[in-house]
């Protein structure tokens, strides 16, 4: 007997909320390590190249093993794939309490740490994401997503500050210890409290099962043989690739005027605009077509970010810090609904495993592109008697900082530049019209309660 649509929130509601508060947890613990070890690598090298070689380390796994995860995912139970996940990215950070305190831990060996962290974490995204549709009524698809950016948004509010304190008084090593305590906990959540059904199969997965490289090539071929979803995709992608050119800056742009309280309470700052995104989101859902909600989140995100190099101002960096991740959910969200009312449970963890390897592709490239323009062109451009100083120094200043500020805005003005044209593409902006959504009826076999 298959539950409806209409009998999913008895349930799957409560279920959600238990997985999203273990996962809460963890990303709390993840964001104090994340912190200390990007201001630690910094400090040791004080590296733009090394902070982008760190960043692309946690990139790479997405990429490469994201559509073996996504096969997993759909093979097996989603609890028991998310359960694997958070345990294995407790392991490495273990070990990076394991090195600290037996003075082992040296800047080269956060790389082959964030690599094994990752490659685990490649199941979380697919096994959750696939979990919530078949959990939440499709109505509630954006609230859902809005509420898993939130799960984000808090770590990110409280964790800088935190880990600010924590860094200068604990150091790495315990707080890496806290890290692992919150992977344990979300385990033992999920390994007491949640079930989750398995979908009910359609023709299309019995069409994708072969062998594991035709099932790994499945989400491949689903996406490519659907126009409005492949542009998605390609504007996703597009957008990755520049955000991730901005990731590795931030530190460097912070750390090169102000010292690290400094960069605790603008990440902090960032974290609540991201925190304000979410609730909206949560609130709101995106309307009824979601694609415009997450076009116009994009267009203001990069007008925000075009205006970070006017000055050197902690109020000018707050205020466009708190602005380009309120539009941060607003275009999470809306995606994630859009690709969760389209795709059929049962084929979304592998789907949404290739989408996440293609769209997160160009993130393995931009970090090591933006360390070289920020050192060795926008840095020394900016700089008195620099290129670009006699041009833009009279306007914005120059010196320390100023070159970054640059490269940020000119990423912001190719995002705004982008949109207005994704705007001009039907197959983009009619995806929610011309595809059908999957049957709610085909979502799931009933939950069973927790066993004792």
């Amino acid at each position: 007997m298959e539950t409806t649509d209409q009998s999913k929130p008895a349930h799957g509601m409560r279920t959600f909320f238990t997985i999203w508060v273990g996962q809460l947890v963890s990303l709390l613990g993840s964001q104090l390590t994340g912190f200390a070890m990007g201001v630690w690598v910094y400090d040791q090298t004080h590296s733009v190249t090394m902070l982008a070689l760190v960043q692309v380390a946690m990139q790479v796994p997405y990429v490469v093993f994201s559509p073996l995860a996504g096969v997993f995912a759909d093979k097996w139970n989603r609890r028991t794939a998310m359960i694997v996940s958070d345990f294995g990215s407790g392991l490495s950070v273990l070990a990076v309490a394991v090195l600290f305190f037996t003075h082992h831990l040296q800047v080269w060996m956060v790389i082959p740490i964030n690599l094994w962290m990752a490659t685990f974490q490649t199941l979380m995204w697919p096994s959750f994401s696939a979990a919530t549709t078949l959990l939440v009524p499709k109505q509630h698809y954006g609230r859902a997503s809005g509420f898993t950016q939130l799960g984000e948004a808090l770590p990110a509010i409280a964790g800088p500050a935190i880990a600010g304190v924590l860094y200068v008084t604990i150091r790495i090593g315990n707080m890496a210890l806290l890290d692992f305590a919150s992977y344990i906990f979300a385990v033992v959540l999920m390994l007491l409290f949640v079930r989750i059904p398995s979908p009910t199969p359609t023709l299309q997965e019995a069409k994708g099962k072969s062998s594991m490289w035709k099932e790994m090539r499945f989400g491949w071929d689903y996406i490519m043989a659907r126009r409005g979803l492949r542009a998605l995709l390609v504007f996703y992608m597009i957008f990755n690739f520049l955000s991730g050119v901005i990731g590795p800056l931030l530190v460097p742009l912070i750390l090169d005027n102000w010292d690290a309280s400094t960069l605790g309470f603008l990440s902090t700052l960032m974290g609540v605009g991201m925190l304000v995104g979410t609730l909206v989101m949560s609130a709101w859902g995106g309307g009824k077509r979601k694609i415009y909600a997450m076009l116009g989140a994009f267009l203001l995100d990069g007008l925000f970010l075009a205006a970070v190099c006017l000055r050197a101002s902690v109020p000018l960096l707050a205020v466009c810090g708190f602005g380009a991740m309120f539009c941060g959910p607003i275009t999470i969200a809306a995606s994630q609904a859009i690709w969760q009312a389209k795709v059929a449970p049962d084929l979304q963890g592998r789907v949404f495993a290739f989408r996440r390897a293609i769209a997160m592709s160009a993130s393995l490239v931009a970090p090591l592109l933006a360390a070289p323009l920020a050192d060795y062109v926008f840095k020394p451009a900016m700089a008195p008697g620099g290129v670009l100083a006699p041009v833009l120094g009279p306007i914005i200043g120059v010196g320390a900082g100023r070159g970054t500020a640059v490269l940020i805005s000119l990423i912001g003005l190719i995002i705004v530049a982008t949109t207005l044209i994704a705007l001009g593409i039907p197959q983009l902006t009619r995806v929610e019209v011309d595809l059908p959504d999957h049957d709610p009826a085909l979502v799931a076999v009933p939950i069973s309660p927790p066993e004792n």
